[in-house]
């Protein structure tokens, strides 16, 4: 029984892939793992005919798993997942204790008895598989097709803060220095990401993030640095992978959206970065409130607003903005208009600088009123509140200018105001076509459905053309 096992075992195509790529035998290779192994304090012996039993499918010991990854991560100078390697992750999550090294791009462990339990490790590899098959087309759709879960349980922020660590350099070889530049060049890209996401749509945004992750932070993430630059970069890196998961939210991706969002908060836990963990604790709320689960959303925007003791007024304002739209979703009047008033009364106190990441301004405060006045049935306020809203947003903000358009449109049909919501779908139009957004395709299609029982109307007529050229450019 025991030679039928050994010969039905899958060959490990991923290891024999990586194999290639570093041009090492399997003689070579072994005595790499041997001597990464010293490393870290073990004594191995492994040669070629170990390797070979690893490409044909047997699985190594597990704590020889990271070692190979790390071989590998060190030849090809780029990071290297378990997965790619076809191999599990150790149950452990990282390296034996006092070895000194960090495993592939891991951080310690950020979770102990009775927190998330989940290691740095595996927060950066997921960081990793996630972010490259973010940027394969032929691997998106599969990752997107997760599930949200609003039963989730989501880490506290003591928890994530005292229980990570920073990775280290391995001993021996030196990895690269970071500095404040490289800081501060995530940051800038996040920026620059952000105002491709406004203009031309997720689509064409979120790949480019995605990229940028795997390519270029995650070595940074695991390269030689003073503390101070090191927390820096950990927030600055969760800033990017709050808006590749708001990103991933927007485009009706929901399940890989929340993954995206749990590793933010690991990664502003590591940096002891309260306002990236509130920030992302709203964006979570967000998803929860697009998805219908009021009761859900209030909770997590909640926590956010709790979380953040110390937030300046913007923030204040984007918090207790949430807190008014969820509140409004579970029937609590008193406490909706109540948020409401809080959002105004902060807006006013906040300075006019853009934030590109947990950004708010008059344009949201306004859509969230609109929220509010929708759910408790004050549907021409709600309409009203929109349209002041259109007139204060910025005109390169066009994602989202295409979403409040589809929006007004549908309220004022629902109305019955059906030349003015025609009026708001040729905006809508105009927006769309020059925007790769799921969210986007959504709404058209709605409108198309929306729009049938009334094809014969003057007003369709005059919309059909321009709705079918967009189709057109649409494929």
């Amino acid at each position: 029984m025991a030679s039928n096992s050994r010969h039905s075992r899958t060959p490990n195509a991923g290891l024999a892939s990586l194999l290639e790529q570093a041009k090492w035998s399997r003689a070579q290779f072994a005595q790499i793992v041997n001597r990464i192994g010293a490393e870290a304090g073990l004594q191995l012996r492994y040669d070629q005919s170990a390797v070979s039993h690893w490409v044909a499918g047997t699985t190594p010991k597990e704590q020889v798993r990271p070692l190979i990854v790390e071989a590998f991560a060190r030849k090809l100078g780029r990071p290297v997942t378990h997965a790619e390697a076809g191999l599990p992750v150790a149950a452990s999550g990282h390296l034996p204790a006092g070895s000194g090294l960090p495993g592939s791009y891991g951080y310690g462990p950020t979770g102990t008895s009775g927190t998330s339990g989940t290691s740095g490790v595996n927060t950066f590899e997921e960081l990793v598989d996630m972010g490259r098959a973010d940027m394969d087309p032929s691997r998106r759709s599969l990752i997107a097709a997760g599930l949200f879960s609003a039963a989730i349980v989501v880490p506290l922020f003591p928890d994530l803060a005292h229980a990570a660590s920073a990775p280290s350099a391995p001993p021996g070889k030196r990895t690269a220095r970071i500095g404040a530049p490289q800081v501060q060049a995530v940051r800038t890209m996040t920026d620059r990401i952000a105002d491709i996401l406004d203009e031309l749509g997720g689509g064409h945004a979120r790949p480019m993030a995605a990229a940028f992750l795997v390519n270029t932070v995650m070595p940074w993430l695991k390269a030689e640095a003073p503390e101070g630059v090191r927390s820096d970069m950990l927030s600055a890196a969760s800033d990017l992978v709050y808006l590749t998961g708001w990103m991933a939210m927007y485009e009706r991706a929901h399940g890989l959206g929340q993954q995206y969002y749990l590793r933010a908060l690991e990664l502003a836990g590591a940096a002891e970065d309260h306002t990236t963990y509130c920030r992302t604790l709203r964006g979570m709320s967000l998803q929860a409130s697009n998805l219908g689960y009021g009761k859900r959303a209030l909770e997590l925007a909640d926590s956010a607003a709790e979380a953040s003791p110390k937030a300046g007024p913007r923030l204040r304002a984007f918090l207790s903005g949430q807190q008014a739209h969820s509140a409004a979703m579970v029937g609590d009047k008193r406490q909706a208009f109540t948020r409401l008033r809080e959002t105004e009364t902060a807006l006013t106190k906040a300075d006019n600088r853009r934030e590109s990441v947990g950004g708010y301004d008059t344009t949201a405060y306004l859509f969230h009123t609109s929220h509010v006045l929708y759910e408790f049935k004050d549907l021409p306020g709600s309409i009203s509140a929109l349209q002041q809203s259109l007139k204060a947003q910025q005109k390169n903000e066009r994602q989202g200018r295409v979403h409040f358009l589809a929006v007004l449109a549908q309220r004022q049909l629902e109305l019955g105001h059906l030349e003015a919501a025609c009026g708001s779908w040729w905006q809508f139009l105009e927006d769309y076509e020059h925007v790769s957004s799921a969210r986007g395709d959504e709404h058209f299609e709605t409108m198309r459905r929306r729009l049938k029982p009334y094809a014969k109307t003057q007003a369709v007529r005059r919309l059909r053309a321009k709705i079918d050229e967009v189709a057109v450019l649409k494929g």
